[in-house]
């Protein structure tokens, strides 16, 4: 009997540490492909990403951080885990991809249509976001 219980006691705990880590892992960020095949009509030079800077200091700085990797003063007050954008996983993702998820947002992280409705100025941030390559 004792054996009964600590076996299905083992297996619940098993279970339900598979299930955590399942449900842990962030869903994959889908984007259509309309966007992902978007380029980016900004050219990337000194005064774009300058640009791009000072919108990153105003609207991204408090959650991905100085240098993008997710460690700004707000991060860990989100209950979704905030990107490193100087990853290599983000840096080699289409530079639509990127201005598809700062425009649209999902979860914690905002949409910024209407906090940044010029069009070019998401493509100065966008220029911005790859200076922060590793």
């Amino acid at each position: 009997m004792k054996t009964k219980f600590l076996f299905s006691a083992l297996l619940l705990i098993g279970g339900l540490m598979l299930l955590s880590s399942v449900t842990l892992q962030p869903k994959p960020w889908e984007v259509p492909d309309k966007y992902s095949k978007m380029v980016n009509p900004v050219k990337a030079d000194a005064e774009s990403i300058t640009a791009g800077k000072a919108l990153w200091l105003k609207h991204c700085q408090s959650c991905h951080g100085k240098t993008g990797k997710g460690d700004g003063p707000k991060a860990d007050q989100l209950k979704t885990e905030v990107g490193d954008l100087a990853s290599a996983s983000t840096q080699k993702q289409p530079d639509g991809a990127l201005f598809y998820k700062t425009l649209e947002g999902r979860d914690d992280m905002p949409s910024f249509k209407k906090k940044i409705p010029e069009v070019d100025e998401v493509w100065q941030l966008v220029n911005f976001m790859r200076s922060l390559k590793k």
